[in-house]
Parts: structure tokens; sequence; C-alpha cells
């Protein structure tokens, strides 16, 4: 899939009633690339990622939202169709199929004259595939573990055949393993299709191994953005987060990854060291949309 779009945001103030969640913010989204958006509770994350997908109109006063090469000419209405947005999921759909889901990724494309075509089964295909969620087609979505339903959801997504991906909290309620498992499956759409991603992650060690650009906001304004050795910093942290942490090298990734400093040290521990203090991690080649994940 060929990447065509640069999905820009110049000026961006966001607000539910009187209170301004997201202030005067500036932003690029790397196209082709995964882009992880990072920050404290209640930071503006979702409301950022709401806003991309026109989920959440913004004010009058933006000087420019969200404006693509392929999408500036397009109504609002035509925005699902060029992009997809995949919330995290407690809820557990009675009494529809796997497929059935899946295949309301198609409304988008649907028409009032419309029927279902060969083109909207070969696209639900193609998502249960990508997914590997296939075996469970004919499954009810309520009966499926919680990494197979965050799958299903994201096939979903996938059916609207978009290159761009939005997902707010796609880890969230999943233990370890099915956080890997989902992670992985993202970056394979990514390496494979060419999909720009989107993702708001609350955990930083899997942000820094999974992104190729990440974005710290702090109280509605960006903080920093760059590659993952750019952005995850001790300063960065302790700036966004109000946490002392150590930035190391993960020995699994080459990745930058943060040990949290709490109230209970370490060191109060008999025989225990203190963690080092050494130089802040430093990644040994820059990091490229693209590049290999280990």
């Amino acid at each position: 899939m060929t990447t065509d779009h640069q999905l820009t945001a110049e000026d961006l103030t966001l607000s539910y009633g009187d209170r301004t969640v997201v202030s005067s913010l500036d932003l690029a989204v790397p196209p082709g690339a995964i882009t992880v958006i990072v920050g404290a509770n209640a930071c503006g994350k979702s409301t950022l990622l709401r806003s991309m997908s026109r989920l959440l109109a913004p004010p009058a006063r933006a000087a420019s939202c969200w404006t693509a090469r392929r999408c500036t000419a397009s109504p609002p209405r035509n925005w699902p169709v060029r992009s997809a947005c995949c919330r995290s999921h407690r809820w557990r759909p009675r009494g529809i199929t796997v497929s059935d889901l899946v295949g309301r990724g198609r409304h988008p494309h649907q028409s009032m004259f419309s029927r279902w075509n060969e083109k909207d089964d070969a696209a639900v295909a193609s998502a249960l595939e990508a997914t590997a969620t296939e075996p469970l087609a004919d499954r009810a979505v309520d009966e499926l573990s919680g990494g197979q339903r965050q799958r299903v959801w994201i096939a979903m997504a996938l059916a609207q055949q978009t290159d761009l991906l939005l997902l707010d909290e796609p880890t969230t309620f999943l233990d370890a393993s099915h956080q890997i498992e989902v992670l992985d499956l993202l970056t394979d759409l990514n390496r494979s299709r060419g999909t720009t991603i989107v993702m708001v992650l609350h955990d930083l060690d899997l942000a820094a191994r999974y992104a190729d650009h990440l974005i710290a906001l702090a109280d509605g304004t960006l903080h920093a953005a760059g590659s993952p050795a750019e952005v995850l910093t001790e300063a960065t942290v302790r700036a966004v987060f109000g946490l002392e942490s150590r930035v190391i090298e993960d020995p699994v990734s080459g990745r930058p990854l943060m040990l949290p400093i709490g109230r209970h040290h370490v060191r109060e521990r008999p025989g225990a060291q203190e963690p080092s203090s050494a130089e802040p991690y430093q990644s040994e080649e820059p990091v490229t949309p693209g590049s290999a994940r280990k």
C-alpha cells in the first residue's frame, strides 16, 4: 500500500465546554510509521486521537486541523473511508458473530442504494486473514477472550481499507502476552501494508519498543516529539509524569527502557545496589519508519 498523506495540525485547541484540554498544538504525524502518544492521565491523549478521527470537531479559531494531501478536499463525512478509529472495548456485543462484526467496518463504503458485493466480501476476508481471526469467524464475539476480541475490533477497522489506523489504548485490559500479541500484529500491518498507525499507550516501555515516532503530551501541550531515544529520557519522565526514573538500554530491543524510582527505593533492600546514574540512553543508530523491531 502506498501512503500518500501527511497528517498535520496547526494551532489546534480542543475544549469540552469551558474546559480546554489541548492548547495551541502543532503536530505532524509521519506517514507510513507507527506513532505512539504518551502522557499522564487526563493530559489530552484520547481527546487528541478523537480529534484526529474527526469524532471531535476543533473550534473555528484553529488555523489548520488535521489536513492531509489526499484528504483535504474531502468533506468530513468521507473521512471514515480514509481513516479507521478503534477504541479499547470492554463491551461484548451479544448475538453477533465475528464475521458480522468485522463486516460492519464496511459501513462507510455503503450508501442508501448500494448492496453488499464481492468487494465487501474480499475486504472482510482480508481483514480476518491479516488479524489471524479466520478460525473465529463463526464464533460469537462475547465468547472470545480479551486478546481475541481486540484483534476482532482491529479487523473491523481494517475492513474499512484505509491507510490510516487510529487506536485508543489497544492493549488496555489485556495481560502481558496479549499486549505483545496485539502490538506485534500492528507492527506486521505497518510493515506489510505501509499503514500509518497512531495509538495511545500507557506503558512507556512498550511505547518505546514499538514506536517509530513518539509524542509526549503534558497538560494538553506538546512536551516532546521524535524517536523513542529522543523522547523517552529521565528529564521527560520527570516533566510529564512527575516521576524519578533511570532510563537504560532495553537488552531485548535496544530501545530505551524506563525504570521508575518510587518512595520505597531499591537501595533500602538489604544487599541491593542503587541503580546506575550513568549517561542517559542514546541510540547508536537513528530510528526510521519501518525499521526492524526485535
